[in-house]
């Protein structure tokens, strides 16, 4: 089951995915971001060190390092 989180502002369910690109310069770098519905690429649960935050303006959900001390 992909992992989800549901907008506060729309109540629109988005999945979570990542995926592999090739950044200018050739470095892989991995992304993650949220999309209206679960693909092959869906995750099934929150990367470690991430959590989820929502855009007060649009309410799309982000995903955000969190900060350890």
């Amino acid at each position: 089951m992909a992992y989800s989180t549901v907008s506060k502002k729309s109540g629109k369910t988005y999945y979570l995915h990542s995926k592999d690109v090739t950044l200018k310069g050739g470095q892989k770098q991995r992304i993650f971001y949220f999309a209206g519905a679960a693909a092959t690429n869906a995750l099934n649960a929150l990367p470690a060190g991430y959590k989820v935050v929502e855009n007060e303006r649009t309410g799309l959900p982000l995903l955000k390092k969190t900060t350890t001390k």
